[in-house]
């Protein structure tokens, strides 16, 4: 797929026509990294399944650097012509940390089937941003480069297009909860008790601010419910969507 004169690398599943899981990657992730859970999902659902990494990541084509702190705003808004380009005119999203932020800013000004949300991040905490900063550590000093390598071409234009924006001094001002009452879908969230990016803080918000939510905390779990609980997370994806009119 081209974008903006980009090539933006894709994947799909099962039927390329009606109601479409579209799944939105985390900061350092891409569609290998999804592993065998778009599959799963789609088996389970009965519905096809759209993938595509972001620029910058997997395959996909760089952007210019540095990234702003309002890179998942620019994310989100490219979202409506990816989705005409693929033909997905009735989509459920399915985000995961970076990915879910943009799923929020997407379904906040456009209409979407459901929202699916693991590890949403609507402000910016300390404690996450503290971990950010063991990653930027991890990613100098330790293995982290060499694990992110195996999945990205341009592996310092994923790592620092995330790490920068997010360690930047005006990212503690980052806040989206503002497009949380706009969402007119239905809305699962998934958060782990143990995740290190984020607190049940971002849950309560988005309950709180936004129309149906459900919400599902699960125990001995970090950032990655669908790789650190995969079957409680599978069947709880499935019975939304299941559940969606």
């Amino acid at each position: 797929m081209k974008l903006d004169g980009l090539t933006i690398e894709t994947q799909r599943i099962g039927e390329a026509s009606g109601t479409t899981l579209v799944f939105l990657h985390e900061g350092l992730g891409s569609i290998a990294q999804w592993r065998d859970f778009p599959l799963k999902l789609s088996q389970a659902t009965g519905l096809g399944a759209f993938i595509y990494n972001r620029a910058g990541y997997g395959a996909s084509d760089p952007e210019p650097m540095p990234r702003p702190v309002t890179y998942m705003h620019e994310e989100a808004s490219k979202l409506p012509r990816i989705l005409e380009a693929a033909g997905i005119k009735d989509a459920i999203l399915v985000g995961h940390s970076d990915g879910a932020s943009i799923a929020i800013l997407h379904a906040g000004a456009h209409q979407c089937r459901g929202v699916i949300l693991e590890a949403p991040h609507v402000f910016a905490e300390e404690p996450g941003l503290r971990s950010i900063e063991k990653a930027r550590d991890a990613y100098q000093h330790g293995d982290l480069r060499a694990r992110l390598s195996k999945y990205h071409q341009n592996v310092d234009a994923t790592f620092w297009g995330w790490n920068g924006p997010w360690l930047h001094p005006d990212f503690r001002a980052w806040n989206i909860e503002a497009s949380l009452p706009g969402i007119t879908a239905p809305v699962l969230v998934i958060q782990g008790v143990d995740d290190e990016y984020g607190t049940r803080a971002q849950v309560d918000a988005i309950s709180a601010k936004a129309g149906r939510v459900t919400a599902l905390l699960l125990d001995k779990c970090g950032h990655a419910p669908h790789k650190d609980q995969p079957e409680a997370t599978l069947q709880a994806m499935t019975r939304f969507v299941q559940s969606l009119p």
